[in-house]
Formats: structure tokens, C-alpha cells, sequence
């Protein structure tokens, strides 16, 4: 929308603690409007450069103040207008040389502004700010009533200061996570993908937290937060903020005994409230409590959030488990939460969730390490005896015996539920057997996943919705579950594809989305949905929900860093194993990936058939690494600090060599033959893969959710 004049958006402007100040601004050069339609307009992840013929125009955020820099310079005539737009401007007034106003409906706040140099005058003129043409722009603060005459001085005084540490922070982010290969594209994708993820991390409620997303989830979702910390925080090497996001979420957990929420982090967390009403936030706060770990190796922190955890698992047993070890819940209390008129389920799923047993697992498997680490026996002893009935009795009530198909959730009166939906990819660590999970994935892959991303639900089922949103149809919520392309499900999908040796194809819908970041929508940004089906016309899916969703993005960095790099610390044991798994299309690349004290550093070369593969360690102590190639065998080597391992595989066997820091061979190594097992287990794969594709619309006009016809339109508040 950067060539849209008065953006008259519901969710546009200058927000500040999530009150509106401005909806939109209007420039003029002697009272000729500056059309952004007629301008060139470059955008960079720090400013908004547009290029007018008689002006150029830049708009600048800055770190952590309520402040906004309107660069107006290259002006050709006398004066320039400002008009600021929306409801929520008041009654303009000149204090001291700039203009101040009251937001309407806000309280002991105010908006001043004043030109870029503070010897230029401004004045009002009906709605507008008038000033010079050689103001060089200019400056709006937000603050106490009476207190935002100095605020503006600090600006005029350390505007480029400000605007060189957001750059540098900008840059130090993508030094940190610097990648280059024979793809210029995936590069540049990779580093606005990062850049704008990490612009949703905010701090309120006095911590620091991750924004679901923009426009409309300016708070904390526990659930969103969670899923998208592994790729926005913890791939990226901000363990500060982690650290600071995962002790702010626990101050905020209900440890009240006799609440019927006990033991649970918040799933919604913002400047009006709390709320507690989802049953996969806290799990996945507990599992990310350990991934934490994992990533740094910081043990004083185990001590520090143990007893949250603590309350969190054992709350969940008293209060949520059945006799099997299965975590219950709400219909609507999982990830597919949407409710008509915030009381009818648009896709229930109680009262047990495949994908919620899964993370139930994944919290009990991560409590019992951290319960073994501060020593504490019978936690670890009775968390560990649950998991495992857990994981005994899946395997019975969760998979079909005749058709191998797994359950997307069981009903509270004991029916099982045979939709195909995307949840079964969560739980294959509960599965024994690689061919149901085989089977199940590929039936996902070529039914569920477009080339545009995760599909919610099947076409073929009754309760299919092929548009997100299609008001003469439909309630949207109707569809937000039931068949709308989610692509925070592209991670998972991706994942188990590269687990299955099936990467090709996986790159190809990570391509897609890198497309999606660089050339449609908001740049840097994946959506928070999308169409399943192509609307009439059209080659692609239209894009719904959020512009730019924490969780997409998040999932789109980890599986790249975790599983295309196959980059996987356990810095709580001084480990790093590291699995790539690159598409062909790949030939070159170099990158690196921060973890505990130091980093590990990764050049990858590509000759015909060989391949060569170079890490190093940059931290201050020793770690074991472990490189799991295709088809060989494992070659485990501790690494000193500065020290390298090389290796190049040939067709018969890898080469492994192992250099000091200034690059000194140390030792020399062939490790011949193929590890049987890999070799085996590759077989299977191609075999359950072959000739695997993605999923294509079937449009077809006898569908039930399209069968009605609403005229007028339904929309959001609509009770049929």
C-alpha cells in the first residue's frame, strides 16, 4: 500500500501502546498534494524512501521511543503541508514553535510536532501544518501531557544517532545469521524474512514478548509466540530476548491452586487483560523452556524457571489428564480455536487432539530432563511414568488397525475422527511404525499441501471451505479451520519431508514463500493464510489474514536453519549434530548459526558428484560434533575453539579432515562404504515417495459450503 494515498485502512496509522494516533498523513509542496501513486518508492527494513519530482520524501521509526522522522528535503517551491488524518487527530494548536494536539479519546497523552530544524517556524492553516521548504521535515513524539517539549529536542539532537543504532541492530541481526549461495534470491528472502520477524519483538508488561502479528495482533498469543520463538529467537541467536520473553510469560502464570486454569501460561496476553483459554500454549512454553536451553546451555536458568514448570506439569496431570495419560480439553481449545459469536466451535476437536497429545509428550519428555538436571528424581520419575502410558496407549486408540490411518483427535463419548487435517504430522514421535507414518505423510503432502501452502482440511470432506473469505457464502470463521491454507503448517510439512530425504520438493514450496516474502504483499512478510483454491482468473492463491504473522515467518526460518541446514545444538551437553539436507538446486553456500558461546560456521561446495562440507567452532570451549550425511556413517570429532572439520564425500566413502584455526591440518581420515542402515532407510523412502506431488484444486461446483447465497453479504458480527 505504499502508493495508496490516504490509506483509509481500519488497522493504518501511528500506533503507540495500541492506541491510534493518525491514520494517515498527506504531503503538498505549495499546495500541490505529493501523489504517492506518481512516486518511486524504495523500501528498506529501516525506511520508506518515495521520490516525487518535486520532492523526496523518507519516513523513519526508531528503537524503543515513541518517535517518528518525516524527512521532506529536495523541495522545489516554497512551502511544505502536512495534514495528519483520521478521527482520532484533535484540535491543533501552536505551543512554542510546533503544534500539539490531544489524540481524541485518549487521556493525558499528546502529539507534538515540530520541523527537523528547530529554526524553522510552522504554523496552522485550517487542517494543515505549514512550514518552509528548507524545514528538512519532520518530527512526531507521543507522550505526558506537557512533557514532550524536550522529547523533541533529544530528536533534533540525536536523530542520527537514533536512526544508526536501529540500522547497526538491523545489521548485527543479519551478521549474526549471514548466508550466501548460488540462489541471490533465497539470500535476500532469508534476510528480510528475518529483519521483519524480528520487528514483531516488542516489549510491554514490562518484558519482552513476540506480536502474534500485524495488522490486528499487536499482543502476545502464547500459543503464536511459542511456535514462532524456535525460528524468530533462538535459530537467530537473540537468546537475551528469549530468555527475557520465556521469564515474562511465567510471571504471568496462573499458580492459583484453586483456579480452573491452574498451572497454565496465558494464551493471550495484552494492555487489557489476560487470558488463559488454550490448552497447547503451555505445553509448548514448557517445551521451549528446554529449547532454550538446548541452544545456550544456560543452567542457571533451569533453576530459575524450574518450579514454573513444575506447577505446569503437574497442574496439567491434576486438573486435565485422563487415566490413559491423555491431556484433555475444550472443543475449540486447541490451535483450531475459532468460534462463532465467541461461543460455537467452527471445528471442534475435544476432547483429545492428535497434536495436542503430541506436545503433552513433547512438555513431559522436556520436564523430565530438566527435572534430572536439578536432580529432583520423583518429578522426573512420575513425569516419565506418564509419558510412557502416554505413548503405549496411542499407538492403540490413535491409529486405525485396518487402513494404518491415523486419528486427528478422539470425541469426548470415544468416536474417533477420521478427517484428513494436518495435526497427525505433529505426532509421529508417538508412531513406531515408519510406514503409517510414511503413508500419513504422503496423504497430507498430495491432499493438504498446495504449492501455496497447508490446507486445514481435505476437499474431498463435507466441511471443506475452498475461500477464506466468501461473505455471500459463508461466515469467514467458517472457513478459518476448514480448508484455508495455513503457512505456519509449512514448517511441520517441510520437516518431515527432508526427515523422509524428499527435500526437492520441499524447497520447492520454501521457494514459493520466499517468492511470496520479495514479491508479494507486505515485502518481508509471509501471511498468516491464503486461499486453498486459485479465485476465478487467477494463477495463484489470494492471501488472507495478517499481512505478516510471527508464526509464519518463524517456522519458515527454523526449518531452514534446523532442517535444510540441519543445524540441531544440545549446548547442555556441549553437542552440536548437524544434518544437512540441501536441494540440488543448491551448489554453493556459505552461513553460520550462533549457539552457546560462540558459532558454528558452514561452507558448502557442490563438484558433479561430490560434495564438500567445512564447520567451524568459534566458542571459548570444546564441543562434539556430529556430521550425519546422507547414506554414510555418522563422523563424531571434537572441535576446539577455532578448530575445522572438512568433509568431502566421494563415491565411495568421505574424506574427513580436521585443521587448527589458522587452517593447519591436524588429521587426515577416509572413512570408507555407506552405513547400511542409511542406505536401507533411504530405499524405503523413495519407495513411499516416489513421484510424489502437491496438492491441486479439485473446483468442482457441488460443494456445501458454497450452496447458499447471502444477499446482502454476511460479515463479521452476521448471526444466520
Amino acid at each position: 500500500m505504499t502508493g495508496t494515498d490516504c490509506w483509509n485502512d481500519g488497522n493504518a496509522g501511528w500506533n503507540v501502546r495500541a492506541k491510534r494516533m493518525f491514520t494517515d498523513y498527506v504531503l503538498s509542496v505549495d499546495g500541490k498534494m505529493l501523489e504517492r501513486k506518481c512516486a518511486t518508492t524504495d523500501v528498506y527494513p529501516y525506511q520508506l524512501k518515495r521520490t516525487y519530482v518535486n520532492a523526496h520524501e523518507t519516513l523513519y521509526m526508531v528503537d524503543g521511543k515513541n518517535v517518528l522522522f518525516l524527512e521532506v528535503n529536495h523541495v522545489a517551491g516554497n512551502q511544505i503541508e502536512l495534514q495528519l488524518l483520521g478521527s482520532q487527530v484533535g484540535q491543533l494548536k501552536v505551543d512554542r514553535n510546533m503544534v500539539v494536539y490531544q489524540p481524541e479519546g485518549i487521556s493525558g497523552e499528546e502529539v507534538r510536532v515540530a520541523t527537523l530544524l528547530d529554526e524553522s517556524t510552522i504554523q496552522i492553516r485550517g487542517q494543515q501544518i505549514v512550514a518552509d521548504a528548507q524545514c528538512g521535515g519532520f518530527v512526531f513524539v507521543c507522550g505526558p501531557q506537557g512533557k514532550t517539549y524536550p522529547m523533541v529536542v533529544d530528536c533534533r539532537q540525536n536523530k542520527e544517532v537514533w536512526l544508526s543504532e536501529r540500522k547497526d541492530r538491523m545489521q548485527a541481526l543479519l551478521s549474526d545469521n549471514r548466508l550466501s549461495t548460488n540462489l541471490p534470491t533465497l539470500d535476500k528472502a532469508m534476510s528480510w524474512i528475518e529483519l521483519t520477524a524480528y520487528e514483531l519483538v516488542a516489549c510491554q508488561h514490562g518484558g519482552w514478548g513476540i506480536y502474534a502479528g500485524f495488522p490486528w495482533f499487536t499482543d502476545f498469543w502464547g500459543r503464536d509466540m511459542f511456535i514462532s520463538m524456535p525460528g524468530v529467537v533462538l535459530c537467530t541467536g537473540q537468546f537475551d530476548v528469549a530468555r527475557d520473553i520465556l521469564l515474562s510469560f511465567a510471571k504471568y502464570q496462573d499458580v492459583d491452586p484453586k483456579s480452573p486454569t491452574y498451572g497454565r501460561v496465558p494464551n493471550r496476553l495484552n494492555l487489557e487483560g489476560i487470558l488463559y483459554n488454550t490448552t497447547d500454549g503451555t505445553p509448548r512454553f514448557v517445551i521451549q523452556v528446554y529449547d532454550y536451553l538446548k541452544y545456550t546451555g544456560d543452567m542457571a536458568f533451569v533453576k530459575q524457571i524450574y518450579e514454573n514448570v513444575r506447577i505446569a506439569t503437574d497442574a496439567s496431570i491434576e486438573l486435565y489428564a485422563d487415566e490413559k495419560g491423555y491431556l484433555t480439553h475444550a472443543d475449540a481449545d486447541t490451535w483450531m480455536d475459532a468460534k462463532r459469536q465467541s461461543r460455537y466451535p467452527c471445528s471442534p476437536r475435544g476432547n483429545r487432539a492428535v497434536d495436542i497429545q503430541a506436545l503433552w509428550y513433547g512438555q513431559l519428555d522436556a520436564a523430565t530432563k530438566l527435572a534430572e538436571f536439578m536432580g529432583k528424581k520423583k518429578d522426573a520419575a512420575r513425569w516419565s511414568e506418564i509419558a510412557a502410558k502416554l505413548k503405549s496407549n496411542f499407538e492403540k486408540d490413535f491409529i486405525d488397525a485396518e487402513t494404518g490411518r491415523i486419528f486427528d483427535h478422539l470425541n469426548a463419548d470415544g468416536t474417533k475422527d477420521l478427517q484428513l487435517r494436518p495435526n497427525t504430522m505433529y505426532a509421529y514421535e508417538l508412531v513406531s511404525s515408519d510406514d503409517v507414518k510414511m503413508k500419513d505423510m504422503r496423504a497430507i503432502w498430495e491432499n493438504l499441501v498446495y504449492p501455496w501452502g497447508v490446507s486445514s482440511l481435505s476437499q474431498d470432506d463435507d466441511q471443506f471451505h475452498p475461500y477464506h473469505e466468501q461473505w455471500h457464502r459463508y461466515h469467514k470463521d467458517d472457513a478459518y479451520h476448514n480448508g484455508t491454507i495455513w503457512l505456519w503448517l509449512n514448517g511441520q510439512a517441510m520437516q518431515r519431508m527432508i526427515e523422509y530425504g524428499c527435500q526437492d520438493i520441499a524447497f520447492e514450496l520454501f521457494q514459493n514463500m520466499n517468492r511470496q516474502a520479495l514479491s508479494e504483499g507486505a515485502v518481508g512478510s509471509l501471511s498468516e493464510c491464503a486461499d486453498a483454491w486459485c479465485r476465478p482468473g487467477q494463477k495463484w492463491a489470494r492471501r488472507s489474514g495478517t499481512f505478516l504473522q510471527a508464526w509464519s515467518n518463524g517456522e519458515h526460518i527454523r526449518v531452514w536453519s534446523q532442517y535444510f541446514l540441519g543445524i540441531r545444538p544440545d549446548m547442555l551437553e556441549r553437542n552440536i549434530t548437524v544434518s544437512p539436507r540441501l536441494p540440488k538446486s543448491m551448489s554453493a553456500l556459505a552461513t553460520q548459526a550462533k549457539m552457546g558461546d560462540g558459532a558454528i560456521e558452514f561452507e558448502y561446495k557442490s563438484f558433479g558428484d561430490s560434495r564438500y562440507y567445512r564447520y567451524a567452532w568459534t566458542g571459548k570451549r570444546a564441543v562434539t560434533l556430529t556430521v550425519d550425511l546422507p547414506f554414510f556413517s555418522d563422523v563424531k570429532r571434537e572441535l576446539a575453539p577455532g578448530q575445522m572439520l572438512e568433509l568431502e564425500t566421494a563415491a565411495n566413502g568421505v574424506i574427513v579432515r580436521l585443521l587448527d584455526a589458522g587452517g593447519k591440518l591436524v588429521a587426515k581420515e577416509a572413512v570408507n562404504g555407506y552405513d547400511a542402515a542409511k542406505v536401507e532407510s533411504s530405499k524405503k523412502h523413495s519407495e513411499a515417495f516416489q513421484n510424489v506431488v502437491f496438492a491441486e484444486p479439485s473446483y468442482r461446483e457441488n460443494l456445501k459450503s458454497m450452496s447458499r447465497y447471502f444477499d446482502p453479504a454476511l460479515d463479521y458480527y452476521s448471526v444466520e
